[in-house]
């Protein structure tokens, strides 16, 4: 009976194993394909998504450089700076000058022509995201984009879960059209510096593999507060300093401070 238990776990951990593999592998594949160049810049937060591509593009061979913006003292400016101290990357930081932040907020609204208050505040932030990439040289930019749609990483999914995989289908399917619509309106954005914003993790054929990925590898149940668990679990099977594979999520809008400044303006 011993032996029998042992057998069992030993596949458990093996099929764990085989799972986190072929997601190392898929997430390869699509950078191959997406990535056209071997300089590039990452949209750098220091949470696990933009840490994990940061970790796999260096891996894979690319010259990769972190790219941090944010208002002075945002969470993002300085988590960052703490998790790069493990992995000493070339990192860049822009601070967002509160002055002409009004005018520059004023003038994306204008181009993208969408009242959508998390569009908006996106497309603020990758505009400073182009705009230190072009100042370094750099016109391609990867985004970890798709990994909160595709596992689970919202805090939405925790309220669709006592619904079941159908109501968790549905609010994915919701997430990651918006985001789709979303990266379009934010490459028209960083149009202005010529720069291009690509997001590996959205093209369909990764999006296709991710749906097959069970939810159970996803979220736990209605008070999962951290999700996405098998992207955490590479996240640190590849060596992502621990502080970001644990750090909860905070979106890109909040972490920056753009959100706070953003309502101020309005």
């Amino acid at each position: 009976m011993e032996i029998y238990v042992k057998l069992i776990l030993q596949f458990n951990v093996s099929s764990m194993d085989l799972i986190n593999e072929e997601l190392l592998d898929n997430i390869k594949n699509s950078i191959s394909e997406i990535v056209p160049k071997r300089k590039i810049g990452i949209a750098f937060s220091g949470g696990v998504d933009s840490t994990l591509i940061s970790k796999i593009c260096t891996d894979m061979g690319f010259d990769v450089v972190l790219l941090t913006i944010g208002f002075s003292e945002s969470h993002d400016i300085i988590f960052s700076k703490e998790v790069n101290e493990y992995l000493n990357y070339s990192h860049h930081i822009l601070e967002i000058d509160p002055e002409t932040f009004p005018k520059i907020s004023f003038d994306i609204h204008k181009v993208i022509d969408n009242d959508n208050l998390s569009w908006n505040e996106n497309c603020i932030a990758f505009h400073y995201v182009s705009k230190l990439a072009k100042s370094l040289n750099l016109d391609t930019v990867i985004t970890g984009n798709g990994i909160d749609e595709l596992f689970c990483g919202y805090n939405a999914y925790r309220e669709a879960f006592s619904g079941g995989q159908n109501k968790i289908n549905e609010l994915m399917d919701f997430k990651l059209d918006n985001e789709l619509k979303m990266m379009n309106a934010v490459n028209l954005v960083a149009s202005e510096f010529n720069v291009k914003i690509l997001q590996p993790l959205l093209s369909a054929k990764f999006i296709k593999y991710a749906k097959t990925v069970p939810i159970s590898e996803k979220i736990h149940s209605s008070d999962d507060l951290y999700r996405k668990h098998i992207i955490r679990k590479l996240a640190s099977e590849v060596n992502v300093p621990e502080i970001s594979c644990s750090k909860r999520k905070k979106a890109l809008q909040y972490g920056s401070k753009i959100h706070k400044f953003l309502l101020k303006t309005r």
